[in-house]
């Protein structure tokens, strides 16, 4: 039943995917995430500048002045090769912000009728919106390691890490804005095989550039029908 349930709502999700409230979600989180991943770089590079002096002085080298411009250069390849990994966890935090666009646009076209979803003050959005963001990121960036010690799982341990972060996230603010946070909470132990599984499925294309930056508009497409589809049978 699970399996059926989240490859339904998968294939849903898809067929939606020229809707243009989905559209305006999916620009406007690419265009956040560029520009925070800018912003950290430069910011990254403006602590090296204050780190660093001009003129460093080695050993039997005698003084070089040209430290802090390879620092600076290697600051800005640590930036890019971190951006690889970060790229999706900051996409999927940041899209999670829109989340109910993409949930209307779901409910209106697949559960018409439905009341108004209860209204999810600001500051309790933005406040789930950085901790996903501040785990994602955290747990990406340590799970490097265990890419790095375990390389031949690494796909297994990126899918298996980011389909859990994703599948508890996602569910969670599709189900709050209907019945929620303790409801959300409740059906998301009841059905954490399930929402785990479909965190999978969205987590499998993350590995592949350009298109995981489609996965967080898809996955909050797909977890609220898998939210409504649960709901109907708990």
């Amino acid at each position: 039943m699970g399996i059926s349930v989240v490859f339904s709502s998968f294939f849903a999700a898809l067929g939606q995917m020229g809707d243009r409230r989905f559209r305006r979600v999916l620009l406007l989180g690419i265009a956040l995430t560029l520009a925070l991943l800018v912003a950290a770089t430069a910011g990254l590079l403006a602590l090296v500048q204050m780190l660093v002096t001009d003129e460093v002085g080695l050993p039997l080298i005698g003084q070089v002045t040209w430290l802090d411009d390879v620092l600076s250069v290697s600051s800005v390849l640590v930036m890019l090769v971190l951006s690889v990994f970060l790229m999706m966890p900051v996409a999927s935090a940041i899209t999670s912000m829109f989340l109910d666009t993409v949930a209307d646009a779901v409910e209106a076209v697949h559960y018409p009728g439905l009341p108004s979803p209860m209204p999810v003050p600001f500051g309790d959005a933005l406040r789930d919106t950085v901790n996903f963001l501040g785990v994602l990121v955290a747990a990406n960036v340590l799970a490097i390691f265990l890419y790095v010690l375990f390389a031949p799982a690494a796909l297994f341990i990126f899918w298996g890490l980011n389909g859990f972060l994703l599948g508890r996230e996602y569910f969670t603010l599709a189900a709050i804005r209907r019945v929620g946070r303790a409801r959300a909470k409740e059906l998301r132990k009841t059905y954490s095989g399930t929402i785990w599984l479909a965190g999978a499925l969205m987590a499998v294309p993350l590995s592949i550039p350009l298109l995981n930056l489609l996965i967080p508009i898809i996955g909050a497409a797909t977890f609220t029908h898998i939210f409504h589809r649960l709901e109907r049978q708990d």
